[in-house]
């Protein structure tokens, strides 16, 4: 591990905790609806890419109990066991619409606590809002109560907008608990909240945003390109980024992250990376199924673009704002 790597770290909003500077996603670990777990790869692969990513000192996952309906907190679980190097983990829970009351929110700590084989929780999550049959406060109070128990450790929301993180800021505050992070999707080409309020509210409240699909699902990478023949699986064939009329529209993108990797000797995928971890309050956790990814991913880390290179990177992704 380097020196620099292990060195580059950030609070998660207000709270006491602190993680590395680049998480990694664990979406894919165990899921079978979406992804192709148990068929391109398994838990040998995932296994490798957890050692792998530890060894390059990012030691911070991000989970949920949806994924792979609980496998992925359960692989977590067993390759934590498996170390006596310190992890950090992020959970989420899932606000569905028959979990009616608090009890059910401690329901769904225990369980994750129990798959995870952990005593506490560093960040745990509402995966979406959904208030529909509990309030935002009566959630919030929920998980106010799991941190004042010390099950979690911070309290994170995911696909919020800036007035609902403002709501349930509020009803933290009543606590003396910050809301620590809104988990949303931000990549060059999905640049959505600097223009709907979700950027300037996290940083008006002091919350970190959680970068998920930082890699825009694997098109930052230069894997996909115009006239390329590619196989696509899993999630991918869903979406029409990834067809010839898309991929011809991201090209220019590409184009300025390939220049720039060869700039600083590395790859498009860490320049990519590296453009949303200069924004400042920002953590990617792009996802990594086998060691190479999580190696690769890690080499965004222990540098920095120019400030005159991060603009170049604001002005051709203008059109995903």
């Amino acid at each position: 591990m380097s020196l620099t790597q292990s060195l580059q770290t950030l609070s998660l909003g207000a709270t006491n905790v602190t993680v590395p500077a680049l998480g990694i996603g664990t979406w894919a670990w165990g899921d079978r609806l979406f992804w192709s777990y148990g068929k391109e790869y398994g838990e040998t692969e995932v296994r490798e890419a957890f050692e792998a990513a530890l060894a390059e000192g990012v030691a911070f996952f991000d989970t949920a109990e949806v994924y792979g309906l609980g496998e992925s907190e359960r692989l977590l679980g067993r390759f934590m066991q498996a170390t006596e190097q310190p992890v950090q983990i992020a959970t989420k829970y899932f606000p569905l619409p028959w979990r009616l009351s608090a009890d059910a929110v401690a329901e769904a700590v225990t369980h994750s606590l129990k798959r995870l084989q952990v005593s506490t929780i560093d960040l745990y999550q509402v995966h979406m809002p959904f208030d529909f049959f509990m309030s935002k406060r009566t959630l919030m109070q929920a998980l106010a109560h799991e941190v004042e128990q010390g099950r979690i450790r911070a309290i994170g929301v995911s696909n919020y907008s800036a007035q609902q993180m403002r709501e349930v800021h509020q009803y933290l505050a009543e606590y003396g608990i910050p809301l620590a992070v809104n988990q949303v999707q931000y990549s060059l080409l999905a640049r959505k909240i600097e223009s709907n309020g979700v950027m300037a509210t996290a940083r008006e409240l002091g919350v970190t945003i959680l970068a998920y699909s930082p890699l825009a699902q694997g098109l930052l990478t230069g894997k996909y390109a115009p006239g390329q023949a590619v196989t696509l699986s899993g999630a991918r064939r869903l979406d029409p980024r990834f067809n010839e009329v898309g991929l011809r529209k991201i090209a220019p993108v590409l184009t300025l992250l390939q220049k720039l990797a060869v700039a600083h000797d590395r790859t498009p995928a860490q320049v990519a990376l590296n453009w949303l971890i200069a924004q400042g309050n920002v953590i990617p956790i792009p996802g990594a199924k086998t060691a190479n990814q999580a190696c690769q991913n890690a080499g965004a880390l222990g540098w920095s673009l120019t400030p005159e290179e991060v603009a170049e990177l604001d002005v051709v992704s203008l059109p995903w704002k």
